[in-house]
């Protein structure tokens, strides 16, 4: 009987250690970028005013030459050039915004993928726009790109 017993609590101490160990899936996709492309001069968005057409827009990163998937969000004239594929992994992408084969700025990012507690998520080390000014909106997060 004693065995039986020992048996008993020994199973439970294993299964009790195995679902501790088991804290479900937790997921942090990494943020997206957003970038509106404005005149300096006027504040107006140069997608608005017809200055720039969203189909002559290409996104390179400098670093392997390929060319980055993006979004352009043109819904209530919004107007804003959105990319989703950083930071899905570890990595460093420096990617050339061109518009019409003119360039307009550079965006570097360090991004490193965690797992901590469980949970995934991105830790960005470094974003950086250069070759442009720019302004971040904190509550909007959008990036705006200010044109000469």
């Amino acid at each position: 009987m004693k065995k039986v017993y020992l048996l008993a609590i020994l199973f439970t101490i294993i299964f009790q250690s195995c679902i501790d160990d088991d804290c479900g899936e937790c997921f942090t996709p990494p943020q997206s970028f957003h970038f509106e492309i404005i005149d300096q001069a006027s504040g107006e968005n140069l997608f608005t005013n017809n200055t720039f057409e969203s189909d002559d827009i290409e996104i390179i990163n400098s670093l392997n030459n390929e060319t980055i998937e993006f979004s352009f969000i043109s819904e209530n004239e919004l107007n804003l050039i959105q990319v989703n594929s950083i930071g899905w992994e570890t990595e460093i992408v420096n990617l050339e915004v061109s518009i019409a084969e003119n360039e307009l700025f550079n965006f570097y990012v360090d991004a490193e993928r965690k797992l901590a507690d469980c949970c995934s998520y991105t830790d960005y080390n470094e974003i950086t726009i250069t070759n442009a000014e720019f302004e971040l909106d904190t509550e909007t997060g959008v990036y705006k790109i200010l044109i000469d």
